[in-house]
């Protein structure tokens, strides 16, 4: 199989690429050392049945640019397929700004087209390409070069077999006429707001039991400013001080560094230098903040006065309708977005886009006194009553 290691060999490649309809697309990366991923090596495809139009991209190598993967991402005439694009998506966009498009996702294809949430490749590959694939490279160094016989064999397969699996789903979405359920799922990927992560808002990702402002105010800038340091220093968060940390020095108030030196989680090496002065100073501006701007939890749904037979009522409706459409219930939505419609609230993802006509407009129907529900033999009807 075929290793690209220059520019020109790239661009060659991506020529040819932008006169077919599709480019299957993957990633290998690694994120454990770093904030952010550090790109190992891009698997390209265009159409075919075996491996001769499939490509390995090796980015690590002297003066290869990606520059020719990135113009054809641009080029509209050529889908770019992906399997659960995420976190590919995000390395091309801290990368270069540059998003795929048009982009199909095959786990978002799947999922419309009856496969469950968030269907991984080895089972869509193993349900519509008929093929199994060897995993013994899946938990590897992707930056250690030579690449084995092995992990290159692992690698191309993430995207040979990806172009059975799109021609598949995409064929079952021209006929169900859901390709716009796809679209609408796609748009939370496309948008770079999916990849950009504001410091004065890392503090909502942090899991806490109090929620007085004060203890909030000081969990807000010890977020804020890891987040900061672990941004411009390259390194994971965690590799700052983890979340229990975070919660036991938001509690314990350190002023010095004596202090930080009792502290039972935190990292030796966040208890000196340049995080230890960080720590102390994020401290003190979370207990020196103005009450007027302390952050506070949205607790608005705790107050909410949820009807519990209208709550099951529409728990029964969401398994009959997500049952005929084919799709996963939790998919069009929560436990909790259910027992806030059946409070009142009209603001939730199921009464929006493709939702709603699975489930969502039916919901309101039924919150509102207008259908009533029967069951007939092992389907659940709806009977209107306007």
């Amino acid at each position: 199989m075929r290793t690209i290691t220059t520019t020109d060999a790239l661009a060659e490649f991506c020529t040819e690429a932008r006169a077919h309809p599709y480019v299957t697309v993957d990633t290998e990366f690694l994120r454990e050392r770093t904030y952010y991923s550090k790109l190992c090596l891009v698997q390209l495809a265009m159409p075919g049945s075996d491996d001769s139009n499939a490509v390995l991209v090796d980015p690590l190598a002297d003066g290869l640019s990606l520059e020719p993967l990135y113009e054809l991402f641009r080029d509209t005439s050529v889908v770019k397929v992906f399997h659960a694009a995420r976190q590919d998506l995000e390395i091309f966009y801290v990368d270069a700004q540059v998003f795929p498009e048009p982009l199909f996702d095959t786990q978002v294809a799947a999922m419309v087209c009856g496969f469950g949430e968030q269907v991984g490749y080895e089972t869509l590959v193993r349900k519509i390409a008929k093929q199994s694939l060897d995993k013994t490279s899946r938990f590897t160094d992707w930056s250690r070069r030579p690449l084995t016989d092995a992990q290159k064999t692992y690698a191309i397969a993430d995207v040979t077999h990806l172009r059975q699996i799109y021609e598949f789903l995409a064929g079952k979405l021209a006929q169900s006429g859901r390709a716009r359920w796809v679209s609408e799922e796609l748009q939370t990927l496309l948008s770079p707001e999916t990849y950009i992560i504001n410091p004065e808002d890392a503090w909502r990702r942090v899991k806490t039991r109090t929620h007085s402002a004060r203890f909030l105010a000081v969990v807000k800038e010890l977020a804020a400013f890891r987040e900061t340091h672990a941004q411009t220093r390259n390194v994971p968060r965690n590799r700052v001080f983890k979340d229990d940390a975070l919660v036991e020095l938001a509690s314990n108030k350190p002023k010095s560094y004596e202090d930080l030196g009792r502290s039972r989680l935190l990292l030796r090496e966040a208890r000196k230098g340049d995080i230890a002065d960080g720590i102390l100073a994020a401290v003190k501006r979370g207990v020196d903040m103005d009450p007027d701007t302390m952050p506070r939890p949205d607790r608005s749904r705790e107050k909410l006065q949820v009807n519990p037979a209208l709550a099951d009522l529409l728990r029964v409706l969401l398994k009959a309708k997500t049952e005929s459409a084919g799709v996963a219930a939790k998919l069009i939505a929560s436990a909790a977005d259910l027992d806030a419609l059946a409070a009142g609230v009209r603001d939730v993802p199921a009464l929006h886009g493709w939702r709603s006509e699975v489930f969502g407009t039916d919901a309101l129907r039924l919150c509102d006194g207008r259908v009533a529900l029967t069951a007939k033999g092992a389907d659940v009807q709806i009977i209107p009553l306007d």
